[in-house]
């Protein structure tokens, strides 16, 4: 198990708590596996009725994978520890899976920043997910801006919100608070953040098995504190741009557009790479069509592609390890990329019967 995965078992829930505040939780190897483990063993436990997953700060729930560790695997030879980010990224999408899956209540309060590889921890399925946010809640899949695409199964969740808005999310890697996580259908319910002392003695008073109402019943009279989504309030222009049938469709689109919203937008986008600006629309356009085991198996062949191609690499070197902010990306500009460029990010890296997320159903 990891330090960084706490984990107790009250009054029929299993509650998870991430202490890596530090680092904002973000996940390692060892996480993932420390999460995998508490997960099985708790599906299968007669006395665990449902399942919490929290924070011990505020700031985050979880902000993402360790890029650091991306960047100091991905740049070394296997027996240096390469071998370690095939493991990572496989372990780590078998368990979005498990959660999306998860045959038990599967509560994620996110609470602070929740991004990237945390948007698969806390994303559980419609069957039994119960997603919690706060007026503190940023939520994003920012991966673009690092070189790499929305992955974590944001192939499908981003795929399928509603309209262009998912495009509108994976290509521009925004920010967006409560409100808007909630009309995307990213989260469930708001609760206030001066509410939280009372919900968490809700989770501790309550059995498992009458927990998710309980928490349901809890959140209702703060419905209409999570404010007004500017999302919603801007989703005739999002669609109106965003479904532009090439990421430099979108950009002339919001070229021609001089509201602050879509100058936002485009701003984002002209520091993004181009390369997995296309690589990710062409991916969502897919995983509009697919279930989520096949969502994460073509993640999977394209995170390969990606540290095969780079992008990644240069992405956090710039961002995280140099902190230039001044990432050469290849092809640098937009009309560079060609299609056959990303056609190549899609062959099959394995047979299927070799494919290291085969045995998802």
């Amino acid at each position: 198990m990891s330090e960084y995965v706490q984990t107790r078992v009250a009054s029929g829930t299993g509650i998870i708590t991430l202490d890596r505040p530090k680092a904002l939780n973000s996940l390692s190897l060892e996480m993932v596996r420390a999460l995998t483990e508490t997960l099985l063993a708790w599906r299968d436990d007669s006395n665990v009725d449902a399942v919490v997953i929290k924070s011990s700060s505020e700031k985050a729930l979880c902000a993402g994978g360790d890029i650091r560790f991306f960047h100091q695997a991905g740049r070394a030879t296997p027996t240096g520890g390469s071998a370690l980010l095939e493991d990572f990224f496989t372990e780590e999408y078998a368990l979005n899976h498990l959660i999306h899956f998860y045959p038990k209540p599967y509560i994620s309060l996110m609470d602070g920043v929740v991004m990237g590889g945390g948007m698969g921890i806390a994303q559980g399925g419609p069957e039994t997910g119960l997603r919690i946010v706060t007026e503190r809640t940023k939520m994003a899949m920012p991966e673009v801006n690092i070189g790499l695409f929305p992955d974590v199964g944001g192939s499908h969740f981003l795929s399928h919100a509603p309209g262009a808005l998912g495009m509108h999310l994976g290509l521009t890697g925004l920010t967006i608070g409560a409100a808007d996580a909630l009309y995307v259908g990213q989260a469930d319910v708001f609760v206030p953040g001066a509410e939280l002392p009372a919900l968490h003695a809700l989770i501790a008073a309550t059995p498992g098995k009458q927990l998710a109402d309980a928490i349901r019943a809890f959140a209702a009279p703060f419905a209409q504190q999570a404010g007004a989504s500017e999302l919603e309030a801007q989703r005739a222009l999002v669609d109106r741009h965003f479904g532009a049938d090439s990421v430099q469709a979108v950009m002339v689109s919001l070229e021609g557009d001089d509201t602050p919203f879509a100058q936002k937008a485009l701003a984002a986008m002209r520091q993004r790479s181009p390369l997995m600006m296309c690589v990710t629309r062409e991916m969502l356009v897919r995983g509009a069509t697919m279930d989520v085991a096949a969502c994460l198996r073509m993640e999977r062949s394209l995170v390969r592609r990606n540290f095969e191609h780079g992008e990644v690499l240069e992405g956090v070197r710039a961002l995280v390890i140099d902190k230039d902010n001044a990432p050469k990306w290849n092809p640098p500009a937009l009309d560079a990329v060609t299609p056959e460029m990303v056609a190549r990010f899609f062959e099959p890296v394995w047979p299927a019967h070799a494919h290291p997320l085969r045995h998802l159903p």
